[in-house]
């Protein structure tokens, strides 16, 4: 079962791209604490996209979602054709200093990569495509 969703990478477009994914997971039976995970992992690459990708100019993000059994997960993979950034090459950020002594950015990914089982990034025919999966 694998769907497509294309929008405008736009964080107007958030609430879509949330309703397209959690269409998916309720019609997979998927358990609530696992859907929350998956919302907040899916808000933070989304946002990401729309606000980093294409810099001043519109561009689109393309979404998909698979769900596979034996064993049971969901797949979600992002797409966009903006610059090449790899969100997995920063370093974790060191969570035992205080917020105030931690440098800005990295903690949402940090956030997105502890709470998937896998991560993967990889720029390919211009795209910057962003690969996470969920066991459930």
């Amino acid at each position: 079962m694998s769907k497509q969703l294309t929008v405008t990478a736009k964080t107007a477009k958030l609430d879509e791209v949330l309703e397209f994914i959690g269409a998916i997971l309720e019609e997979a039976d998927c358990p609530m604490k696992t859907k929350l995970q998956l919302d907040v992992a899916v808000e933070e690459i989304f946002v990401n996209i729309a606000n980093y990708a294409y810099g001043d100019a519109e561009g689109t993000a393309v979404i998909s979602a698979d769900i596979t059994e034996n064993p049971k997960a969901v797949v979600i993979e992002f797409r966009d054709t903006g610059k090449p950034f790899d969100p997995l090459a920063k370093p974790d950020p060191d969570t035992t200093l205080s917020a105030a002594e931690r440098q800005i950015g990295g903690l949402g990914i940090f956030m997105v990569k502890k709470s998937m089982d896998e991560v993967a990034y990889r720029y390919e025919d211009s795209q910057n495509i962003f690969t996470m999966r969920k066991l459930f």
